[in-house]
């Protein structure tokens, strides 16, 4: 998962704000009880982060894969 994708997935299921609430102020124990924020920064990749956050949210399994890629080509 790239970052642009990480962030397009954060947006999408969350909404731009909260989404960016969330990875300042949540606290993930996944995460070795750092925010998403925090995580990214040490260099836990956004796949993790983003698995880990919606697990913390909740945010149903068919929801957690492959949201974030941008929309296919069409040539």
């Amino acid at each position: 998962m790239r970052a642009s994708e990480f962030h397009r997935a954060v947006a999408a299921e969350f909404g731009q704000q909260y989404g960016r609430a969330l990875l300042r102020d949540l606290v993930i124990d996944r995460l070795g009880t750092r925010t998403g924020d925090q995580a990214l920064a040490a260099g836990v990749p956004e796949r993790e982060v983003w698995l880990a956050l919606c697990e913390a949210m909740e945010v149903p399994v068919e929801r957690r894969h492959g949201v974030g890629l941008p929309a296919p080509r069409h040539h």
